[in-house]
């Protein structure tokens, strides 16, 4: 028999199923509501002709201390990324390797166009500053544009529009780079400790594997949420639920419309294009980024040579992403994205890539600018029996997600303490 869930957790993205088994730990019974047809939130895999298409393009950085305190990398069977990247600039590619774990391509490639010698120093030095201290004291620092961190920290300017803006645009979904430094300081030491991967199966097996801890019948899918009270959740079907404490863990959108709150929280916009191809235009795992700031492409990179599990025998994956939502229709953004990599690639664009599907993601994360929200001292009990948690609290990433589930957890677990 099923215990009465003494709390309810609106949501099964990774906040909300980190938030569960915290609870399930603590020895709190719980009820997961999910709206969609499964759990992952925006963390999900979909499989089309024995494609595995992200939502998204996606990675886990394995550095992440929530993701390396909660999940076993190896069941997930990660895959790695080549620790730099490939940027085109001025007709040709340019290779950025990680001078820590690639020496020989980084001296190889030291008077490339895309940094100075000068910008290799400036790396040295920000990689020292952001590995000191603690996590915490890193995300209290004084905090200013991704932009001007990166000017104060010595790097050029062709440093930063030729890698920069695409890469961390890239990872903040931001290429103005307005983006806190606090999310730089802290992305850029997981990047210096750990490697950039995606499981076997596909970014949705984070979420399945969090749900597999779970007793399934604690995670109720299809269940809409329509509005909240103290210790009441109201439900589109027009059921009452009742528990002790409410949890959401759904993005800042949903959480704002919920709470009847003037504030929405702004979001990053993404959208993602994956194509099929019996020819790759490059074999090695590694990011390809759009240094000459020109285009609709910021960046692409082949999945099926990172993980060749995401493209059936004979078949290679490429996924490109384009910053934001293009006002163009989905055919005319293809049509432009084939027209840009063409040159790039030649006419096997146009010839032997195959379309499979375009994600267009109006909340892909967080809009996360200074003055924010981003510490590790973040309060997530909003009332006596209301409690919010997801990637909008804390760190805009993977790690916070989970990381901000936890904390709600305990919360609770400290507020029934108390009475």
């Amino acid at each position: 028999m099923t215990p009465i869930p003494e709390v309810l957790i609106v949501g099964a993205g990774l906040a909300g199923l980190s938030c569960a088994r915290r609870l399930a730990a603590l020895g709190i019974p719980y009820q997961i509501l999910e709206a969609s047809d499964a759990v992952g939130g925006r963390v999900r895999t979909d499989h089309v002709e024995g494609f595995l298409l992200d939502r998204g393009f996606q990675v886990l950085l394995t550095a992440y201390p929530e993701a390396r305190r909660v999940l076993d990398y190896t069941s997930l069977d990660l895959r790695s990324f080549y620790p730099g990247a490939l940027v085109r600039f001025n007709g040709r590619f340019h290779r950025v390797a990680d001078p820590w774990r690639r020496p020989i391509d980084a001296v190889t490639h030291v008077f490339s166009p895309i940094g100075t010698l000068w910008d290799k120093c400036a790396v040295a030095r920000l990689r020292h500053r952001v590995r000191a201290g603690s996590i915490d004291e890193l995300l209290q620092r004084p905090e200013t544009t991704t932009h001007a961190a990166l000017i104060n920290a010595g790097f050029s300017d062709a440093m930063i529009g030729r890698f920069f803006r695409p890469f961390f645009g890239g990872v903040f979904l931001d290429r103005e780079l307005r983006t806190t430094s606090r999310m730089l300081e802290f992305v850029f030491r997981m990047f210096s400790q750990g490697e950039i991967a995606v499981p076997a199966s596909g970014m949705g097996a984070i979420a399945q594997q969090l749900a597999r801890s779970l007793p399934r019948e604690t995670i109720r899918l299809q269940t809409r949420v329509k509005g909240i009270q103290e210790g009441a959740v109201f439900l589109d079907s027009g059921e009452r639920l009742h528990s002790r404490a409410v949890v959401l863990a759904t993005d800042g959108a949903t959480a704002a419309q919920l709470l009847d709150t003037q504030v929405v929280p702004h979001s990053q916009k993404v959208t993602c294009l994956y194509f099929a191809t019996p020819k790759p235009p490059l074999a090695e795992p590694i990011l390809v980024l759009n240094g000459d700031g020109q285009g609709v492409v910021n960046s692409l990179c082949v999945l099926s040579a990172v993980a060749p599990t995401y493209a059936p025998p004979e078949s290679a994956l490429v996924s490109v992403t384009v910053l934001g939502d293009p006002a163009a229709s989905d055919q005319e953004l293809e049509t432009a994205v084939r027209s840009e990599l063409a040159t790039w690639y030649g006419h096997d664009v146009h010839h032997q890539w195959r379309h499979l599907r375009t994600y267009r993601i109006s909340y892909a994360l967080p809009q996360q600018y200074p003055p924010s929200q981003v510490s590790t001292d973040y309060p997530v009990r909003i009332r006596p029996n209301l409690f919010v948690c997801g990637d909008h609290y804390g760190t805009a990433s993977i790690n916070g997600a989970m990381e901000s589930g936890r904390k709600a957890a305990e919360a609770v677990k400290e507020a029934f303490e108390q009475r």
